[in-house]
């Protein structure tokens, strides 16, 4: 028997496999509303026989957004409008989550093949916010730092798009605290330079993001899954690393978490990361068993085998498949295949199973 086709269920939600397609940013959003891109983008991945779906970085404010393309949950023409996506995923037996981001310092930024860097004001571009006023690398936006009256802005509108994503019918939240936005900004002791309660002391740099952690967790109540996107190291000396992601896990456990998504990197344009075939699926396991939390493992996963090793060894609970996932929509249904795993196929494609 496949362990990675076998059920998962967190909370009030059953996942009908451990295969999870990454949040990955389109830039394709208009005013942060999705397209018809999205509709058939998200919608072939169900089709395809994935678990679950994490939407992309979808922006809790429109200061927020990485750049002008982003999805947002702002405001409620764009709750509606994702109705039609996850009404959808449901038909066909997936699960869908939206991972709720604010890019700090590293906002009002050029979609990638528009452009690097900063987009100006006169440019569609806006002000952008961080824990201090330190800009990301050269070219990026120079940040205001936060004080306690938009550290709680920013919390009540991570909030407000939870309570939307639900109204929506996602089945679950995750939270971006990784790839070098806002909380993360806050969490590494490179881009928070803070001498009051939310810097210096690990304490104090986890603060901002298990209030988010807290506020949501209370929001959505008990019955719904709630994830976290982690970067388990900067991969730079002297910054966040996995010794204190371990510590911010168990610290986000208490708040409410159920599963971590393990990624890592982001926060230092200069960082040297040794990327290869699963390089960080030993941050998931390591999570998983000394932080006793749910983890998923992300990075380079592309063999049907591969991932049936990470869940059946124990390193994960689930699979994120990204660059894999854009190759082919159908990963899952192929996958199973190959571990003689009998899953069920759209009718109007059993023809070809």
């Amino acid at each position: 028997m496949s362990v990675l086709f076998s059920p998962l269920r967190i909370r009030g939600v059953e996942f009908k496999n451990r295969i999870g397609v990454s949040p990955m940013c389109q830039y394709s959003s208009i005013e942060g509303a999705p397209t018809d891109w999205h509709f058939i983008h998200v919608g072939s991945r169900a089709i395809g026989g994935a678990g679950f779906i994490i939407q992309e970085a979808t922006a809790i404010s429109s200061e927020g957004r990485i750049s002008p393309e982003d999805a947002g949950i702002w405001n409620d023409v764009q709750m509606a409008a994702y109705k039609r996506i996850t009404d959808f995923v449901h038909a066909y037996q997936s699960r869908i989550g939206v991972q709720l981001a604010h890019a700090g310092r590293k906002a009002s930024t050029y979609a990638p093949w528009r452009g690097t860097g900063e987009v100006k004001k006169e440019d569609g571009g806006w002000d952008t916010i961080a824990p201090s006023p330190l800009a990301f690398t050269e070219g990026y936006p120079h940040p205001i730092e936060m004080n306690k009256e938009a550290i709680r802005r920013v919390i009540d509108a991570f909030v407000s798009g939870a309570r939307r994503a639900i109204e929506a019918g996602y089945d679950f939240i995750e939270l971006h605290m990784a790839h070098g936005y806002l909380v993360h900004q806050y969490l590494s002791p490179l881009s928070n330079h803070r001498s009051d309660e939310y810097g210096g002391s690990l304490e104090n740099r986890c603060r901002f993001g298990l209030e988010i952690a807290r506020a949501v967790r209370n929001a959505i109540g008990e019955n719904v899954p709630l994830f976290a996107r982690v970067s388990a190291t900067d991969w730079v000396e002297g910054g966040w690393d996995c010794d204190q992601t371990v510590q911010f896990v168990r610290m986000m456990k208490d708040c409410g978490i159920d599963l971590i998504d393990s990624s890592s990197g982001g926060n230092v344009a200069t960082a040297v990361v040794p990327v290869g075939a699963g390089y960080q699926t030993e941050f998931a396991a390591r999570i998983r068993r000394e932080a006793g939390v749910m983890t998923a493992a992300v990075g380079l996963i592309t063999a049907p085998e591969q991932a049936e090793t990470i869940v059946r060894t124990g390193q994960a609970d689930a699979v994120l498949l990204a660059r894999e996932e854009l190759r082919d929509p159908y990963w899952p249904l192929h996958a199973a295949k190959v571990l003689r795993a009998d899953v069920a196929w759209p009718s109007q494609y059993l023809r070809a199973k």
